[in-house]
């Protein structure tokens, strides 16, 4: 079962729009859509300096443990994870059912305004993968199926 809808250019192109003004307003350092399932869809900002693809990966298993704390705590849910560090922090937030917005941001950075900022993003982010579950509810992708050493059944010609 697909877990993400098919995306197009444009899709990457809106969610890369948001990110780039979530990180200028917010003043974050790389900000990244994940999926759920811990695979890193886009990202922009500094990325340079961190393994972004390690880091979606646990952002995604921090935020589902995050969740089984709030079934304990009989929460239905926590939407966001905030990690506090001396050099760098991040915030985690729901997108939808199917993925986040990771934002990584230097400790002096105000977490304040990052979730300000990020709440907008997420929004902008969540609309544009309905538009694209919309576009054809039929199509779509479970990246956990992928088969990294051959890709090959992801990138083929679409018949006519």
């Amino acid at each position: 079962m697909a877990t993400l809808p098919q995306l197009l250019e444009e899709d990457i192109q809106l969610f890369d729009d948001a990110l780039r003004e979530l990180l200028k307003q917010s003043d974050a350092t790389t900000a990244l859509v994940i999926d759920k399932g811990g695979f890193l869809l886009t990202q922009q900002g500094d990325g340079r300096q961190f393994d972004l693809t390690t880091i979606a990966a646990l952002a995604s298993g921090a935020y589902l443990a995050n969740q089984t704390i709030a079934n304990l705590v009989h929460e239905t849910n926590f939407n966001s994870v905030y990690q506090h560090g001396e050099k760098f922090s991040m915030f985690t937030l729901s997108v939808d059912e199917q993925s986040m917005l990771v934002v990584i941001f230097q400790a002096g950075v105000s977490v304040g305004a990052v979730k300000y900022f990020a709440t907008p993003a997420a929004d902008k982010i969540a609309r544009q993968l309905k538009n694209a579950q919309e576009r054809d509810p039929n199509l779509g992708l479970d990246l956990s199926m992928l088969n990294l050493a051959d890709p090959s059944e992801v990138f083929k010609r679409k018949r006519a």
